[in-house]
């Protein structure tokens, strides 16, 4: 009998366009957090992320785009959200949108494709974050895992990540990328369900 892949070994098991696809199409989802958070402070920055997406879109559907990586890197970093500097739960979220993003550009710039498969793994922690903040379970330990495993957020960051893993895999055509990038960023809703 052949046991099913796990899900970190079926992101293992992708080509590095398709890591940068899958990590990309996370980063999208958390757009939203980033864009909110300068709303609310009016902060600079708010074009510069979803440019940077842009590119990264691009780039997974056209293979003559040559990326100034060292300068995306740069602009992304001058648009970080420092906590320090903010009194308020918003500028994580944000901080990991603008993350997410650098990760990948700094992973194609080092060809280092494993720290792709972290956004996965910041974007479901962003969701745990917001979990852990808006619910305030007074758990700890394995019961409180147990809760935020539970949780209709998490169950849907999950699913979602499964549906967005089993598309690349299919390995979709360049109108089909342009698709799904226009599908998520249309759908103007979060990873933690926040939408301006």
């Amino acid at each position: 009998m052949s046991k099913t892949p796990g899900f970190f070994s079926r992101i293992k098991a992708l080509s590095p366009d398709q890591k940068r696809l899958f990590a990309t199409a996370l980063a999208e989802r958390m757009l939203p957090n980033f864009q909110l958070f300068c709303h609310a402070t009016d902060s600079e920055g708010a074009d510069q992320l979803p440019l940077s997406l842009d590119l990264l879109w691009e780039s997974c559907f056209s293979q003559r785009l040559k990326l100034a990586l060292e300068q995306q890197i740069e602009k992304l970093e001058a648009i970080t959200p420092d906590p320090d500097d903010h009194d308020m739960y918003g500028v994580y979220p944000a901080m990991d949108a603008v993350v997410a993003v650098s990760t990948i550009f700094i992973a194609m710039q080092q060809k280092v494709e494993e720290d792709l498969v972290n956004v996965s793994k910041l974007s479901s922690s962003t969701v745990t974050n917001y979990i852990e903040v808006t619910e305030m379970p007074e758990l700890t330990g394995r019961e409180l895992d147990d809760f935020i495993f539970a949780h209709e957020m998490m169950q849907e960051e999950k699913s979602i990540q499964a549906q967005l893993l089993t598309w690349v895999e299919s390995q979709p055509s360049p109108d089909e990328i342009k698709e799904m990038r226009r599908e998520i960023r249309g759908s103007g809703v979060s990873n933690i369900g926040i939408s301006l």
